[in-house]
C-alpha cells in the first residue's frame, strides 16, 4: 500500500501543531498554549518522565526519519520493526522527548516518557496535541465488512446539503475540508487522524464522516475518539489473516459500540437485516440511541417498502417515524439501497431533516470504483468494482444477473498476502453467477500468484467456464474481446485503485483506465 512516506507524510504536510500551510493552527483557534514534555507525560498518563519536562514540542513523529528539532519521537514496536531501534537516531535529530514502552537509559540527551501501551498513548497524546479536535467535531463512525466507504460518501454529501460542512477519512481519500489527501490506509494512525482532524476544524468543518477499520480498532488507532453516531453495516467474512476468525473479527466490530474504545456512541445506527447488528444492539447501554434500518426487516426504525432495482439506479419508499418519501440511490443494487438506508439513518439519529437529505441523495453520483460504468459506445457494458470478498461478489454479480441482456463476464482476482480461506470461496461465487470468468492477479505483493491460483482452484465447479491469467490487462483484454451486445463485463477486486502491489513494487495500474484504453485500441471508444 501507498504509504506517508510517497506522500512526502501527512505530519508534513498538516501534523505541525503550529502550522497548517502557511497560516497557524493556534492563531484561527485563539491561540494554543505551549505543549511541553510534561504537558505529554500527562496526556498518556506516564508511568515515569525524565529528563527535561519543559521542553517544547512542536511535532509528534512515529518515523525516525522524519525528526527535526522540537519533536516527541513515539518508539512503537511495528509488525516489521522497533522504534526503539531509532531511539538515538531520533534524539540527534533533534527530539526532545521519547515515548517507549521500555526504560529510560542511565543518560539519555532528550525527556523519556515511559507508558505502559504505546498505542494508547499515541492516540492518547494525538488527541491532546491537536486540541481534541474529534470532541469539536460531530463524528460519524462507519464500520462493517463492506459499504462503509459508499455510506461516508452519501453521509458527507448530506450533511454538506444540510450546512453542516464535512470532512471524510475512508479508504478513497481524505477530504480535510477542501483539501483532499490520497488515502494510505482505511483509517490513518492516531498522528495523522488527530492532524487531519485538526485540519478539518481549522477548514471550517463542524463534522467528520469516518471509516473506522477492523484494523484500526483493534490497533487502537482511534482510542479515545468522540464519536457522536456509531454505523454498524454488516458482518461478512474477510480479513481472517488477521483477526483468525469470525468471533474475534465481530468483537472488534462491536466494542466500537461498547465504550472499549473509551467512550461509548452518543447513537448507534444498526443494520436489522444482519443478526449481528442484533446482537451489538442488545449489548447497548441505555444512553446510547439506538436507530435500526433495514431494506427486508419491517421492524427497524428506518426502512424500505416498494424497492424498485434499475440497472443505473434503485428507487425506493424511504420510512421513518416522522414520515415517508420516494426516493433514489443512483447506483444499482440492494445492497446501496441499504447503504442508502444507513445514511438516512444517521441523519435521523442526528435529528436533522430527513426528507431533505433524501432529497439530496438523489443528486449523488456514486463513488469511484464501486460499480462504477465504464464510458463507452460499446454495446456490452463494463463496469469497475472493489469487491473482493466473496459476500461483496454475490452482492454485484447478482444485481448484474438480474439486469444483464445476455452474458454475464468476470474479471476477478485474490490479494496476496491476505486471507487465504476466502479464496476458494470467491471463486465459487464466480463460478454460480458468472457465464465465463478470467481468474487473474489482484495485488499479489509478495506472494506468488500461481500459489493464489492454487488456492482459487479449489473452489472450481466447472472448469469450462474460467480461466487463468496472470497479467491483468491480458485478462480485461480477454474479456473485452468476449464480449457481444447486450452483455455485461465486471472487472472486481480493484475498483479506485490506481496501482498495483507486485512484491515490493508498486506500478500503475487503473482497471477503469485499462479497459478505456483497450476499448480505445479496439475502436470502441
Amino acid at each position: 500500500m501507498i504509504g506517508f512516506s510517497n506522500l512526502n507524510s501527512l505530519i508534513s504536510l498538516c501534523g505541525a501543531r503550529s502550522r497548517f500551510g502557511s497560516l497557524s493552527f493556534a492563531q484561527q483557534e485563539g491561540g494554543l498554549p505551549a505543549y511541553t514534555a510534561g504537558d505529554l507525560a500527562k496526556a498518556v498518563g506516564a508511568l515515569k518522565i525524565t529528563g527535561d519536562k519543559t521542553a517544547e514540542i512542536k511535532m509528534l513523529i512515529a518515523d525516525s526519519r522524519r525528526v527535526v528539532p522540537n519533536t516527541a519521537f513515539f518508539a512503537v514496536k511495528g509488525l516489521h520493526t522497533d522504534g526503539n531501534i531509532y531511539v538515538e537516531e531520533a534524539a540527534h535529530r533533534g527530539a526532545v522527548a521519547v515515548v517507549s514502552e521500555e526504560p529510560a537509559p542511565k543518560v539519555f540527551p532528550a525527556a523519556w516518557i515511559q507508558v505502559a501501551d504505546i498505542a494508547e498513548a499515541t492516540a492518547a497524546a494525538a488527541k491532546s496535541f491537536y486540541g481534541n479536535a474529534d470532541g469539536l467535531l460531530e463524528t460519524f463512525a462507519i464500520t462493517g465488512t463492506n459499504g462503509k466507504t459508499s455510506v461516508s460518501w452519501m453521509l458527507q454529501k448530506m450533511l454538506d446539503g444540510a450546512g453542516s460542512k464535512c470532512g471524510l477519512v475512508g479508504t478513497i481519500h481524505y477530504d480535510l475540508g477542501g483539501r483532499c489527501l490520497p488515502a494510505a490506509r482505511t483509517t490513518p494512525e492516531a498522528l495523522e487522524l488527530h492532524a487531519m482532524l485538526s485540519q478539518m476544524r481549522y477548514a471550517g468543518c463542524s463534522a467528520v464522516a469516518m471509516e473506522f477499520s477492523s484494523h484500526a480498532i483493534e490497533q487502537k488507532r482511534v482510542k479515545g475518539i468522540a464519536v457522536d453516531c456509531a454505523c454498524f453495516l454488516n458482518l461478512t467474512q474477510d480479513h481472517l489473516d488477521y483477526h483468525k476468525t469470525m468471533e474475534s473479527y465481530f468483537e472488534v466490530k462491536a466494542s466500537l459500540f461498547t465504550g472499549a474504545l473509551g467512550k461509548k456512541p452518543k447513537a448507534a445506527v444498526i443494520n436489522f437485516d444482519d443478526p449481528r447488528g442484533r446482537e451489538i444492539a442488545a449489548r447497548l447501554s441505555p444512553e446510547t440511541k439506538l436507530v435500526s434500518f433495514a431494506v427486508d426487516a419491517e421492524d427497524a426504525v428506518v426502512r424500505a417498502k416498494d424497492v424498485n432495482m434499475l440497472p443505473q439506479k434503485s428507487e425506493f419508499t424511504l420510512v421513518w417515524p416522522d414520515g415517508e418519501v420516494r426516493t433514489t440511490v443512483n447506483m444499482p443494487g440492494h445492497y446501496n439501497v441499504s447503504n442508502a438506508l444507513a445514511a438516512l439513518a444517521a441523519i435521523y439519529a442526528s435529528g436533522r431533516d430527513v426528507a431533505a437529505a433524501a432529497k439530496t441523495l438523489q443528486n449523488f453520483s456514486g463513488v469511484p470504483g464501486r460499480m462504477e460504468k465504464v464510458k463507452s459506445p460499446a454495446k456490452f457494458d463494463i463496469f469497475v468494482d472493489y469487491a473482493h470478498t466473496d459476500d461483496a461478489l454475490k452482492n454485484g454479480l447478482s444485481m448484474l444477473r438480474k439486469v444483464a441482456k445476455g452474458k454475464l463476464l468476470v474479471v476477478f482476482g485474490c490479494g496476496g498476502r491476505r486471507d487465504k480461506t476466502k479464496r476458494p470461496k470467491m471463486t465459487r461465487v464466480v463460478q454460480q453467477y458468472a457465464d465465463f470468468a478470467w481468474a487473474t492477479s489482484d495485488n499479489p505483493r509478495g506472494e506468488d500468484v500461481k500459489a493464489i491460483f492454487e488456492d482459487m482452484k479449489t473452489g472450481v465447479s466447472d472448469a469450462s467456464k474460467i480461466e487463468f491469467v496472470e497479467d491483468r490487462r491480458r485478462a480485461i483484454n480477454l474479456a473485452i474481446d468476449a464480449a457481444s451486445d447486450g452483455d455485461c463485463i465486471l472487472i472486481a477486486g480493484k475498483g479506485h485503485e490506481t496501482f498495483q502491489e507486485l512484491g515490493d513494487t508498486i506500478i500503475p495500474f487503473d482497471d477503469k483506465r485499462v479497459a478505456e484504453e483497450l476499448l480505445k485500441l479496439k475502436g470502441l471508444s
